[in-house]
């Protein structure tokens, strides 16, 4: 009997093995691929929403499938755009987070009172009359727990909220600090530290600050020496704050709001480490392959931050900078599908990678009305991908 156990477990190695060889598709096979992913793609494109009549439109989708072989681009206009990746960008800020844990500089259980003062800190953690400042850690931070307001979509005391802002004052530059301000006068923390989920931009506004702080440089420049530049992400900068390595950012890809496109206005400045990234899908998945590959942080700390315990909403779990997609909690037959890893944005901007068959898609609709429309969107790629055997 024990050996007949033992023999089941080691076949059931060799089927786990098996799942992850590559199982390269043919000349013929990887053109229907190609064919029925330019269908999917196209039909989405012609059916933005968000975009009016006439718009000016660049959904992109970049798909890479080791196990494949496969290699797939597609841009709805004639020439794919750098396009701002909104909070896909958090996935950044967690790997240069996890660099300085590893370099002993942080640790998951640092204090966030140690790098700032008092009064920086006023009024954000006071929660039913406690200030809980001291008790925040960079854990917290990242994964959403540390109790502080969301000064992007949170409930204001009073006034107009900062999305309303952005539109109404398109000229505006806003600083780290102002967002601060925001959240510290017109928004209330949601509990105490570690009590509570509730996704916060404002606590990686705080990540950042600190990112600088522990590293004795700007998140800028630890961005473009520790990410962009050893990868060759030479399309990559922040935006309003750097510049690509290729050369001057001229245009960005359209970004819908509410009918208005705008990509040209300076309040994008109100984004910063939780996703003031411009990128290009190219680079976005050089920086997906370079980070399941342990390019970018050991084995462990990835781990670490691949603990998807937390609800953001049906479909997606948060771990610490990090989603994943379960997409069973979408519709019931679509069980078996892959826990895709990565991150989303408010523009329907995706970042995903199965690490078990080396999987990695790359979506931008640009567009915060897309969002349901961009998750039909990678259901159906993943379908496809599936029944060419690509999870199996």
């Amino acid at each position: 009997m024990e050996d007949r156990f033992r023999m089941t477990k080691e076949n059931h190695a060799q089927i786990a093995e098996e799942a992850r060889m590559p199982h390269q598709l043919d000349a013929a096979a990887a053109e229907a691929v190609q064919r029925k992913l330019d269908a999917a793609a196209a039909r989405h494109a012609r059916n933005r929403r968000g975009v009016p009549t006439g718009g000016d439109a660049d959904l992109q989708v970049r798909l890479y499938s080791g196990k494949l072989g496969l290699d797939y681009r597609y841009s709805s206009a004639p020439q794919p755009r750098p396009y701002h990746i909104a909070s896909v960008g958090k996935l950044f800020t967690a790997v240069l987070t996890g660099m300085l844990i590893e370099s002993g500089k942080l640790d998951w259980s640092s204090k966030l009172s140690n790098y700032f003062d008092p009064s920086e800190l006023d009024g954000l953690f006071r929660y039913k009359g406690i200030n809980y400042a001291d008790q925040v850690t960079v854990e917290q931070l990242l994964g959403h727990t540390s109790g502080v307001s969301d000064y992007f979509e949170g409930p204001v005391k009073s006034g107009a909220p900062l999305i309303e802002q952005f539109m109404r004052e398109p000229d505006r530059v806003w600083t780290p600090q102002d967002l601060l301000l925001t959240a510290r006068e017109n928004l209330e923390p949601v509990a105490p530290p570690g009590i509570r989920y509730r996704y916060s931009d404002t606590g990686y506004v705080l990540l950042g600050l600190l990112i600088e702080r522990a590293a004795g440089a700007s998140f800028e420049s630890l961005l473009h020496n520790r990410i962009f530049q050893p990868l060759g992400m030479r399309d990559s900068c922040m935006l309003y704050r750097s510049e690509p390595a290729s050369g001057p950012l001229r245009s960005l890809a359209p970004i819908w709001h509410k009918g208005v496109n705008v990509s040209g206005y300076a309040s994008l400045s109100c984004d910063w480490a939780g996703g003031g990234i411009v990128s290009t899908a190219d680079d976005l998945l050089a920086f997906s392959r370079a980070l399941r590959s342990g390019k970018l942080l050991q084995p462990g700390t990835l781990r670490h931050m691949d603990s998807f315990d937390r609800k953001f909403r049906p479909g997606l779990h948060y771990g610490l900078g990090m989603m994943e997609v379960r997409f069973e909690q979408f519709f019931f037959l679509l069980r078996g599908y892959p826990r895709y890893r990565g991150h989303i944005g408010i523009l329907a901007t995706h970042l995903f990678c199965d690490p078990d068959s080396d999987t990695h898609i790359v979506l931008n609709f640009g567009s915060t009305a897309a969002i349901a429309q961009s998750f039909r969107a990678l259901t159906a790629i993943t379908d496809i991908v599936r029944k060419a055997g690509g999870f199996r």
